[in-house]
């Protein structure tokens, strides 16, 4: 991290997008920020900020902005929808725009404002072969050799989705690290469990590697819809029920696109002490 906020402290954002929560802050013009320290240290929900993901902003050569996130125990996250479609709204209200273009680990790219309002970001291609989940073997993605009969998909991050019954059932505490760590996942895994309400609706939960059970998940919401689709249960399009709110996946031919809810709920600075402890 550089020194920038050594004397003035750093300004950042708290934002959500269907309840899954984001510290964001804008790096763009100064460097990076953000360190694996800093971001254990913000993600403490006690002595810190708190947040899902960190979402921090970034200059992008032929883009508007990049972005980097980080879960709250200090790894690296490679893709985070929801986290994107809240930073773009920020970004095209300061630009005055309706659509950005913008790069993360993921890739080149893009959000959208449509005439309701709603934010869309396009997630790019799904991931559906073993080597780029990736998986540790060469195995079937669409039926992964696990319990429940999974699916393998990657949206620039690894997701393990299990169709079951009922979600609500699910001990998602005792599942979710238990198949984040399952060897088949060399390096660890995003779990979903999904239950079809109807052709175009899925209840869903979701255990984030690297910080745990959290009220949505926007790159999780793409690869249910994607393994919906591919197991035949849903169309291209389905809306999915999170415990923090409602998302909608549509799977074009340019990539999956994500909307959803937006806030944008305070403005803060970190103190240099704090700052300085946290490096």
């Amino acid at each position: 991290m550089t020194d920038t906020g050594a004397k003035t402290g750093l300004p950042f954002m708290k934002m959500h997008g269907a309840g899954n929560d984001f510290v964001v802050i804008d790096s763009r013009g100064r460097g990076a920020q953000v360190t694996a320290g800093l971001a254990r240290a913000l993600g403490d929900r006690n002595r810190g900020v708190g947040f899902d993901q960190l979402a921090e902003i970034t200059d992008a050569e032929g883009a508007d902005f990049g972005l980097v996130f980080w879960n709250s125990d200090g790894s690296q996250a490679g893709a985070c929808g929801n986290a994107t479609r809240c930073v773009s709204d920020h970004v095209m209200r300061g630009l005055g725009a309706d659509a950005v273009s913008l790069v993360t680990a993921r890739g080149a790219l893009r959000a959208e404002r449509a005439a309701d309002g709603r934010v869309w970001v396009n997630m790019g291609a799904p991931q559906l072969d073993w080597g780029s989940i990736p998986l540790a073997r060469e195995v079937d993605p669409l039926h992964l050799p696990l319990p429940g009969d999974p699916v393998g998909v990657g949206m620039g991050n690894p997701h393990c989705v299990h169709f079951v019954p009922d979600a609500e059932a699910v001990d998602l505490a005792t599942l979710g690290p238990r198949i984040e760590h399952d060897p088949l996942f060399p390096r660890r895994t995003n779990v979903e469990f999904a239950a079809l309400i109807s052709p175009c609706r899925i209840r869903m939960r979701v255990w984030e590697r690297g910080t745990g059970i959290t009220l949505a998940c926007g790159s999780g919401a793409c690869a249910v819809a994607v393994a919906a689709h591919l197991r035949g249960l849903t169309g291209p399009r389905v809306v999915l029920q999170a415990d923090g709110g409602e998302l909608e996946v549509d799977w074009r031919d340019d990539g999956v696109w994500l909307t959803g809810p937006v806030a944008r709920v305070f403005d803060g600075v970190l103190s240099p002490e704090y700052l300085a402890a946290s490096r």
